[in-house]
C-alpha cells in the first residue's frame, strides 16, 4: 500500500513538471509568435515604404523603434539615438509639437479614423526638414486596448519648397498685376529665389544709361549696395557691370581670382561673397534693361537646377523692370513739362488737390503765385520759336533758384508759370513774388540779342481767395490781370487792399535800413511830471521817421519792421546815443535834474551783451547812470528766466528800470517780484477810461497801491485832462505824462518848454 501511494506520488509530482514545461512551451511559444508578426508588421511596412523612415512607439511603456532610415533622414547614425519618445520631442519643431500630439490623441481617442500629420523637424546639420507622418494603430484583440502606434516618416522638404516657390510666384505676379512698387517686388524676388537655395543671396541692378543702379538685394549689405550704385558698366566691372556691356551671361567662380572683379573685388569680399553668377535682364524687344546676380559664401558654379533659377529669375524680374520703366516714361509724359522739366499742368492740378484737402483737414492757408510773361509773344516773332523756348527754359531755371524746395513749381503751358506756396507766414507769399519778379528780370542774351525779361504775378490765398481749385485758379489768374492792368511787370492781391498793404510794407522794409544807417530817423521827446510839484523831472525819447514818399511812419510799423529785419539793436543804439547825447546838451544850457526814458525791445534781454551796450554808451556820452531809465513791456515777465540776470546786471549799473503798459500784457505780481525794477508804468488805455468806467478806476487805484506795497514807483501814461490828474494824485501816483502837458516835441521846443515852466 505504501509502495503504491509513493508510485502516485511520484506520477503526480512528473504531471506537475511536464504541465510547467508546456506552459513554458507555450509562453515562449506565443512570445516567439509575438516578435514573428511584429517583424512580419514592420517588414510589411518596410516594403510599403522602401525610402520611410519607420518607427514603432509602446504606448504603455513610452519606448519608441526608430529605423535607421528614421534615423539617417535627420543625420543621425543607427547609434546616435535613444530609443523614447523624447527623442522625437526633442528633434520635432516646437511649434508643432502640440498640434502632432493633439493628432495623435484623436486618432487613439476614436475621433479620427486614420493619423497622418505634416511637421518640422531638427537636422543634425541645423537646419530643417519637412516630414509627412502616417501611423495605424495595433490593439489588444480581447480587450482593443491601444498598444502600439506604429509609422512612416517621409522626407516632403522638396515638395514643401516647390509649393512655397509656387505660391510665393504666384504672390509675385499678383503684385505685378496689381501694380506694387518695382521694388517691393524685386526684394519679394531675391528672396523667393534665396529660400529656394539657402545660403544664396540674391541682387538687381538696373541700368541707367551706361550706370549700375541698385534695385533690391535685400540680403546683401547695405554698404556693398551702396559701393556698387553708380558704377558704370564695362567689360570688367564684376559679373553684373560684364553681364549688362555684352547682353551675355557672365558665371565667375571665385570672384577673388578673376579679373573681371579685379577692380571692385575689394567691395565683395569683406562681406563674405565669393562666386556671382549673373543673367542680363532683358526687355520683352531684347533691349538690356539690367542683370540679375546670385552670390554664394564660397567658390563654385552653378548645378543645373541653379542655372535654371537664374534664368528664370532674370526673366521674372526684366517683366517688372520693362514695366516700371514705361510707366515712369508715362509719367513723365503726363506729369513734367518736356521743355523746362518743371511740373505740367495735370501735376501741378494733382498736387493741388492734394494740398487742399490736407490744408482743409488742418485748417491751414496756402498761397498761390499766378506767372505771366510780359510780351513774350514779341520774343517768338522777333526771334523765333526757338529762342522763345530758350527763354522760358531759363526762366523755369530761375524759378527754381529762388523758391524753396517744398514750394511747387509747374509750367501750365505757353509763358505761364504756377508756384504753390504751402506753410505761408504773413507776406511771404509777396516775398517769393518779389524775389521771382527780381529773378526773371535779369538780363539774357540770346542768338547774340540781349533781352530783359519782365513778368506780371498775381497772387491768391486758400481760403480766403477761393476754396476749391477751380476759384483760387480763377483768383490768381483775376489778380494776374490785375497785376498787368496796373502797367505790367508788377505782383497784385486778389484783393487790392492786400497788394497796396504789402507794397507798403516792402517800401518800408527797403528804407528802413539805410535811414538806421545812415540816422535818417528823429527822436522827439514827452516830458514826465511830478504830481505834487508839477515840475517836469524827465522825458520819453520816442523814435519818429518821415520817409519822402511814405509821410510819416507809425512807430508801430518801422519798429516791427526792425525787428523783423534784424536791425532792432541798432535801432536801440542810436536812440539811447542820441537821448543821452541830448540829455548831456541840456546839461550844458542849466537844464538839471533830468532823467531820459529810453524803450528797449524784451529781445535785447536777450542778449547777454546788452548790460555792457548800456554801460559803454553810458560812459562814452558822459551822463550819470541814474538819468537813464530803460522801459520794456510787461511782456519781459513772462519770456525767458534768462531776464533776471540782465535786470540785475543793468541795476548793478545804476540804471532806473520800468515796465511800460502795465496792465494790458501778461503781467503778474506773483512774476514781477523777482524783477529788480523801480517803476510801473500804467498804461493809457486804462487812464482814458478812468471816468467813465469805474472798473478801469478800480483796476487803477489797485495797480497803485500793490505796486507801492511792493516797493515801486507808479508813472501814468495818457493824461488828457485835469480830472485825470486829479483823481491820479488823490490815489498816490508820482509822475504822469500826456497831451495835458505836451505832445511829444522836438528838442528845441523842449527848451523853450522848460525854461518857461521854470520862469514861472
Amino acid at each position: 500500500m505504501d509502495n503504491t501511494n509513493q508510485s502516485i506520488s511520484q506520477l503526480l509530482e512528473e504531471v506537475q513538471r511536464l504541465q510547467a514545461g508546456l506552459a513554458d512551451i507555450k509562453l515562449m511559444t506565443e512570445k516567439l509568435t509575438a516578435e514573428l508578426y511584429l517583424s512580419e508588421e514592420r517588414f510589411s511596412l518596410a516594403m510599403r515604404g522602401a525610402n520611410d523612415g519607420l518607427w514603432d512607439w509602446n504606448l504603455e511603456t513610452d519606448e519608441v523603434y526608430y529605423s535607421p532610415r528614421w534615423k539617417n533622414m535627420l543625420g543621425y547614425a543607427e547609434n546616435d539615438l535613444e530609443n523614447t519618445i523624447n527623442t522625437w520631442g526633442n528633434l520635432v519643431n516646437p511649434d508643432d509639437k502640440d498640434r502632432v500630439l493633439e493628432k495623435v490623441r484623436e486618432y487613439i481617442d476614436g475621433r479620427k479614423n486614420s493619423f497622418e500629420v505634416e511637421m518640422r523637424m531638427h537636422h543634425k546639420d541645423g537646419h530643417e526638414i519637412f516630414v509627412l507622418s502616417r501611423g495605424f494603430l495595433a490593439t489588444r484583440k480581447s480587450d482593443d486596448k491601444p498598444l502600439r502606434l506604429v509609422g512612416t516618416h517621409v522626407d516632403i522638404t522638396e515638395r514643401k519648397i516647390a509649393e512655397a516657390f509656387d505660391s510665393k510666384y504666384a504672390e509675385i505676379l499678383e503684385m505685378i498685376a496689381i501694380g506694387r512698387s518695382a521694388s517691393n517686388i524685386y526684394d519679394a524676388i531675391a528672396l523667393m529665389y534665396e529660400s529656394r537655395h539657402p545660403g544664396m543671396r540674391c541682387s538687381m541692378l538696373e541700368l541707367s544709361g551706361n550706370k549700375l543702379l541698385h534695385g533690391g538685394a535685400p540680403s546683401l549689405p547695405e554698404a556693398y549696395c551702396k559701393a556698387v550704385h553708380g558704377l558704370e558698366n564695362g567689360p570688367s566691372v564684376g559679373s553684373c557691370g560684364t553681364s549688362t556691356f555684352t547682353g551675355q551671361r557672365v558665371l565667375v567662380e571665385n570672384i577673388e581670382t578673376d579679373p573681371k572683379w579685379g577692380k571692385i573685388k575689394h567691395f565683395a569680399l569683406p562681406h563674405g561673397m565669393r562666386c556671382c553668377w549673373s543673367e542680363p535682364i532683358k526687355s520683352s524687344s531684347g533691349k538690356v534693361l539690367g542683370a540679375f546676380g546670385m552670390y554664394y559664401n564660397y567658390a563654385a558654379l552653378p548645378n543645373e537646377k541653379e542655372l535654371k533659377d537664374l534664368i528664370s529669375a532674370a526673366r521674372l524680374t526684366g517683366i517688372v523692370m520693362e514695366r516700371d520703366q514705361t510707366q515712369k516714361r508715362i509719367r513723365t509724359l503726363a506729369y513734367t513739362d518736356e521743355l523746362t522739366g518743371l511740373a505740367s499742368r495735370a501735376s501741378f492740378i494733382q498736387h493741388m488737390e492734394e494740398v487742399t484737402k490736407t490744408s482743409f483737414r488742418h485748417g491751414r492757408r496756402f498761397g498761390l503765385l499766378y506767372i505771366d510773361l510780359d510780351n513774350f509773344k514779341s520774343v517768338n516773332d522777333s526771334l523765333g520759336h526757338n529762342a522763345g523756348d530758350l527763354l522760358l527754359k531759363t526762366i523755369a531755371e530761375r524759378l527754381r533758384n529762388t523758391c524753396r524746395d517744398i514750394d511747387f513749381i509747374a509750367r501750365l503751358g505757353g509763358d505761364e508759370f504756377c508756384i504753390l506756396i504751402e506753410e505761408v507766414e504773413e507776406d511771404y507769399a509777396a516775398n517769393v513774388a518779389k524775389r521771382c519778379h527780381n529773378a526773371i528780370s535779369q538780363p539774357i542774351e540770346i542768338y547774340s540779342r540781349k533781352l530783359t525779361p519782365a513778368c506780371s504775378i498775381g497772387i491768391a490765398y486758400y481760403p480766403d481767395d477761393g476754396k476749391d481749385i477751380s476759384s483760387l485758379l480763377k483768383a490768381g489768374d483775376t489778380a494776374l490781370y490785375t497785376a498787368k492792368g496796373n502797367g505790367k511787370n508788377q505782383y497784385a492781391f486778389y484783393k487790392m487792399e492786400l497788394t497796396q498793404k504789402a507794397e507798403y510794407r516792402f517800401q518800408v522794409e527797403q528804407s528802413l535800413r539805410e535811414a538806421i544807417e545812415k540816422q535818417q530817423l528823429s527822436l522827439v521827446y514827452q516830458p514826465q511830471i511830478e504830481v505834487n510839484t508839477g515840475r517836469i523831472v524827465g522825458f520819453e525819447a520816442l523814435a519818429r521817421w518821415h520817409h519822402p514818399e511814405l509821410g510819416q511812419v507809425p512807430p508801430f510799423d518801422f519798429i516791427a519792421t526792425a525787428e523783423k529785419i534784424g536791425m532792432i539793436q541798432s535801432l536801440t543804439e542810436w536812440v539811447l546815443r542820441t537821448a543821452c547825447s541830448q540829455l548831456v546838451s541840456w546839461r550844458e544850457k542849466k537844464i538839471h535834474m533830468l532823467r531820459m526814458a529810453v524803450n528797449i525791445s524784451p529781445s535785447l534781454f536777450l542778449n547777454k551783451e546788452f548790460a555792457s551796450l548800456i554801460k559803454r554808451i553810458i560812459e562814452e556820452v558822459g551822463i550819470v547812470p541814474a538819468e537813464l531809465e530803460l522801459e520794456v513791456t510787461e511782456s519781459i515777465v513772462q519770456t525767458d528766466p534768462r531776464n533776471l540776470s540782465i535786470f540785475e546786471n543793468l541795476k548793478n549799473l545804476g540804471v532806473s528800470l520800468a515796465i511800460d503798459d502795465f496792465g494790458i500784457g501778461y503781467s503778474s505780481f506773483a512774476s514781477l517780484k523777482h524783477l529788480k525794477v523801480d517803476y510801473l508804468k500804467i498804461d493809457r488805455l486804462f487812464v482814458a477810461d478812468m471816468l467813465a468806467d469805474k472798473q478801469a478806476l478800480t483796476l487803477i487805484s489797485s495797480m497803485i497801491e500793490m505796486g507801492h506795497k511792493l516797493g515801486y514807483g507808479i508813472i501814468s501814461e495818457g493824461v488828457e485832462n485835469s480830472e485825470q490828474l486829479s483823481i491820479l494824485k488823490n490815489l498816490g501816483c508820482e509822475k504822469v505824462q500826456g497831451y495835458l502837458f505836451s505832445k511829444p516835441i522836438s528838442a528845441a521846443k523842449i527848451e523853450k518848454l522848460y525854461l518857461s515852466k521854470s520862469a514861472r
